[in-house]
């Protein structure tokens, strides 16, 4: 929306964007592109047309790169620069170590999408080359035009964060693959286990009377039965108390008593069959271990950036899906607006309008996959306890006209709750406080009204202690 300037607030945070990245790309340093690998760096010092100053080989390791960057330095001042700015693509960790580096030296450092690299070596000469040598050229130019972005400061704290949230996503991974085998063993040799609960793998009972059958008897379901309901029984219950629960459930541990005399499934691999389900299964439960373990440190972490508190005074937000999402955002306060972050998940909407034509909105898909993944865990659960998405996916599937499927409907959800979060945080950390507009009991609804100059919605649910600001096309 403009203003009398005739300039929207888009234009102004994106001034304000290239702003910031003209302090650390100054006219009066040159850029020096790095192209990084595993023992050869490639290092060319430019000025701001991409005119090549000085090129050189380094056959070294990424952590070793501290003479190239002096080099950089001698050949910069060399061709009347007062400085210069480092830019390479962020590769694995080495763009980390050259960040370490290039902070001893005090030289400025910016990271180029290897997306954007990929775009400009197509336009460069049309031959669609790719070598060390043009890419660390692509990447000085990218710099000089400002298509870079700014990395996530190295803190101590935010990076055990990270490399947990790193590590509970490969554990939640690894959990998945042995409940898919597990499940596929079942289903070929004894497909009746799995139709004695509605979630099997969610029942602690049902694991529990698996554990009994495939580690006791060592999978001889005859032998299981001909023990009797009651010391079945007494075998499942004391298995449930073992692992810390109170009773198991009855209907479960008769229902699966009752399949072991079903004869549906290959008989002839029952047995090893499972066998391997026992493997599998330990396994599992071990990585639900270690999956616990991982979880209790990031909200330890969370405790220590003092965050708990604010983020789970969204309803339905738990700390370990707070701290999932902030695991792969990093500080909050390095993203100007709530857009920029929703943005940066790859949820943001990708509009087409062109004249009187409006094409279909979708999502971008763009950014980081892995912190898009962690918002969609967190809204799963949010959804049915936060009274503004529950609302609001009623309202969207249940209107006369364009109604939307119950998967359309969830999809703004994410980047709702990554917009509300990074407003709390934001707030919290300016030392400030907002208080929504008071609202009379009896018209307060999911949906508030419209402002008529925003053209935003603002949501005043009950237990929440700020207003929910959403587009107002989504709603």
């Amino acid at each position: 929306m403009g203003n009398g300037s005739g300039v929207s607030r888009g234009d102004r945070n994106r001034n304000a964007r290239l702003g910031r990245l003209r302090a650390l790309v100054p006219v009066a340093n040159a850029i020096v592109g790095i192209d990084l690998a595993e023992q050869k760096q490639m290092v060319v010092v430019t000025d701001h047309d991409s005119k090549v100053l000085a090129r050189k080989t380094f056959k070294t390791h990424a952590w070793s790169l501290g003479p190239a960057l002096d080099w950089a330095g001698k050949q910069a001042a060399a061709n009347g620069f007062t400085g210069a700015t480092v830019a390479c693509e962020p590769t694995g960790h080495r763009w980390r170590v050259l960040g370490q580096l290039a902070a001893d030296r005090r030289m400025p450092f910016v990271c180029v999408q290897p997306m954007l690299t990929s775009w400009a070596r197509r336009s460069e000469d049309l031959t669609f080359d790719k070598t060390d040598e043009k890419d660390a050229v692509l990447i000085a130019r990218l710099t000089a035009q400002l298509r870079c972005y700014v990395p996530e400061p190295v803190d101590e704290t935010w990076g055990r964060l990270r490399h947990l949230g790193a590590r509970r996503a490969q554990l939640l991974v690894e959990s998945g693959r042995q409940v898919q085998q597990i499940r596929a063993l079942l289903e070929c040799v004894w497909p009746a286990a799995l139709q004695t609960a509605r979630y099997p793998f969610r029942s602690a009972t049902w694991t529990a009377a698996l554990s009994v059958v495939v580690d006791r008897d060592g999978g001889d379901l005859a032998r299981t039965r001909r023990r009797g309901l009651a010391r079945w029984e007494t075998a499942v219950r004391r298995e449930v108390i073992r692992r810390g629960g109170i009773r198991p459930c009855l209907r479960i541990v008769r229902a699966m008593f009752a399949a072991l005399c079903d004869p549906a499934g290959v008989t002839a691999h029952r047995r090893g069959g499972l066998e391997r389900v026992g493997l599998i299964l330990t396994d599992w439960l071990e990585t639900h271990r270690r999956l616990a373990d991982t979880e209790t440190r990031m909200t330890t972490v969370l405790d220590e950036l003092a965050l708990t508190g604010l983020v789970t005074s969204i309803p339905g937000i738990s700390a370990i899906g707070a701290a999932a999402i902030l695991a792969e955002t990093g500080d909050l306060n390095r993203f100007a607006t709530a857009r920029a972050l929703v943005k940066h998940a790859g949820l943001a909407p990708r509009e087409k309008l062109s004249g009187t034509f409006i094409g279909r909105t979708k999502l971008t898909g763009q950014g980081r996959p892995g912190l898009r993944l962690a918002a969609w865990r967190t809204v799963w659960g949010a959804q049915s306890a936060n009274p503004v998405y529950a609302a609001r996916f009623t309202h969207l599937t249940g209107r006369e006209q364009n109604r939307l499927t119950a998967t359309q409907a969830q999809l703004p959800h994410p980047g709702a709750v990554r917009n509300h979060r990074n407003t709390r945080i934001a707030w919290s950390r300016h030392g400030r406080e907002r208080v929504p507009a008071r609202v009379p009991r009896a018209t307060r609804s999911p949906f508030v009204g419209r402002d008529a100059r925003t053209g935003f919605a603002t949501v005043y649910p009950e237990d929440v202690a700020e207003p929910f600001i959403l587009r107002s096309g989504s709603i």
